[in-house]
C-alpha cells in the first residue's frame, strides 16, 4: 500500500482507517454531537444567546419580573447546560482519543523511542506520576548537558566589516 504521497506505507493494518470515508460510519449521536459542537463554537450561537438573553430582558418589564419570567431563563439554561455537557464530553474524548492515537503512530514510527510510551494513557495514576518525574529528570539532564556543550563551543567572532569602496574619481 502506498499513502497520499505515493510513499510505501508501514501502516498497512491501519490503512483501512482512511479518513476520506469516516463519516459513513458514525453513528446519528455522533453525527449530531459534531454538528453540535462545530455550531456552538461559532460566533452566530453566541450571537443567538445574546439575543435570547436580551429578548428575556426586555420582556421583564411586560411581565413584572415575576417569579415565571425568571423561572423561564433558568429553566431554559439549565437544560441547555445540562444537555451541553454531554456534547462537550464526548468530543472531548472524541479529540482526546484521536490525539493518542496520532502521538502513538509517532513514537511507534519514531527509532529509539519507547514503544510503551504510545498507551501511556492506560498506565495507573502512580505509574503516569512516575514517569513524569523521570522525563522530568531526564529533561533536566538534557538541558544541562546542552547548556554545557554551548559553553565548550569556542565564540564566533563578529565578522569585520567590509571596507567601505570609494567610487572612481573622474
Amino acid at each position: 500500500m502506498t499513502d497520499q504521497n505515493h510513499l510505501p506505507s508501514n501502516h498497512v493494518e491501519t490503512d483501512r482507517f482512511h479518513p476520506l470515508g469516516t463519516k459513513k460510519h458514525l453513528s446519528l449521536f455522533e453525527r449530531f454531537a459534531r454538528s453540535a459542537s462545530i455550531m456552538a463554537g461559532k460566533p452566530a450561537a453566541f450571537f443567538a444567546a445574546l439575543g435570547i438573553v436580551l429578548v428575556w430582558m426586555a420582556t421583564g418589564p411586560i411581565f413584572g419580573f415575576s417569579d415565571t419570567w425568571q423561572l423561564v431563563i433558568n429553566t431554559g439554561t439549565t437544560i441547555i447546560t445540562f444537555l451541553m455537557v454531554f456534547l462537550i464530553q464526548h468530543s472531548q474524548n472524541r479529540d482526546t482519543m484521536a490525539l493518542q492515537i496520532k502521538l502513538a503512530d509517532l513514537i511507534i514510527a519514531v527509532r529509539g523511542a519507547k514503544n510503551e510510551l504510545a498507551t501511556a494513557e492506560d498506565m495507573s495514576e502512580r505509574e503516569l506520576t512516575e514517569l513524569h518525574k523521570l522525563y522530568s529528570l531526564k529533561a533536566q539532564q538534557t538541558l544541562k548537558h546542552l547548556e554545557a556543550k554551548r559553553k565548550a563551543q569556542p565564540k564566533a567572532r563578529p565578522k569585520a566589516p567590509a571596507p567601505e569602496v570609494q567610487p572612481p574619481r573622474a
